[in-house]
């Protein structure tokens, strides 16, 4: 067993990178990822734990791009924290973000040195100031404060900087990964789009497709296995772990009937350039 989606502090999760091998390790996976948003700061932290507790850290990050369609997100496997194409343009929207939550936190009347502080000094987020706001009083839980206050369209969203799609599928080859799409049926596309627009997808570069993700239906997970076998896509898988930000998710097993093939990572690591 295997999760190749897992977020740490370092950017929207609750829990410290070298946190993410133990609770991996405890799960029975092999392997884990570390998937956090734009960033690759926890990498070596993971790693250092990983090599304690006996399981293999794959190294990664997941990316928003802007499509059509709305968000798109893709994760990016085998990165490693050291310069690169992808690597640089990391950097470079770690910065635009930094502005984006300055704003964020502007509009929402909060303190842009208390996110910091939830956020545990760097890779701030909607989730930090979602418990900001309900340690306020002002939600009743983080759902409610995206809900109420960070949703796309409510007083504190602030449209962030995205990459274009085959930007992103272009750096990450580039920089020796292999790239993801990430929950697809977030596209909110019918069957034959949806089809249509990871069809596209894989002719620039896509490698492979969240098909076994911890919060869809066995039924959704089946639909996609399929789509993905014939487009011709490793169907890959993981939890999408944030800690105490999704507390419905667990490292390895999501909502308890995860199980991602260790043979994932294998089929994966063989796309590589």
């Amino acid at each position: 067993m295997i999760d190749l989606h897992t977020h740490s502090d370092v950017s929207d999760g609750s829990d410290p990178p070298e946190q993410i091998p133990v609770l991996a390790a405890a799960a029975g996976c092999r392997a884990v990822a570390l998937t956090d948003h734009d960033r690759l700061d926890g990498i070596a932290a993971a790693r250092a734990s990983a090599q304690l507790h006996g399981i293999e850290l794959v190294p990664g990050c997941e990316l928003s791009c802007a499509t059509e369609a709305g968000t798109m997100h893709v994760l990016v496997y085998f990165l490693e924290p050291e310069p690169g194409p992808l690597q640089d343009e990391l950097a470079h929207l770690q910065a635009v973000r930094d502005v984006r939550n300055r704003a964020m936190c502007q509009r929402l009347g909060l303190s842009y040195d208390d996110l910091l502080t939830e956020a545990g000094g760097s890779g701030a987020g909607r989730p930090h100031a979602a418990a900001l706001l309900v340690r306020e009083g002002r939600a009743g839980s983080v759902q409610d404060a995206f809900d109420r206050w960070l949703a796309k369209g409510r007083p504190g969203y602030v449209e962030k900087e995205r990459l274009e799609p085959a930007a992103a599928l272009r750096l990450a080859r580039d920089s020796g990964g292999v790239a993801v799409l990430a929950h697809p049926l977030s596209l909110d596309l019918d069957p034959a789009a949806l089809e249509a627009a990871v069809a596209e997808l894989r002719d620039l570069g896509l490698a492979g497709m969240e098909c076994e993700y911890g919060r869809y239906t066995l039924a959704q997970r089946d639909h996609l296995t399929k789509l993905a076998g014939a487009l011709d896509l490793v169907a890959s898988g993981g939890s999408d772990y944030h800690g105490t930000y999704k507390p419905d998710l667990a490292i390895g097993v999501g909502r308890g009937d995860l199980d991602v093939s260790d043979e994932v990572l294998d089929a994966l690591a063989a796309r590589r350039l």
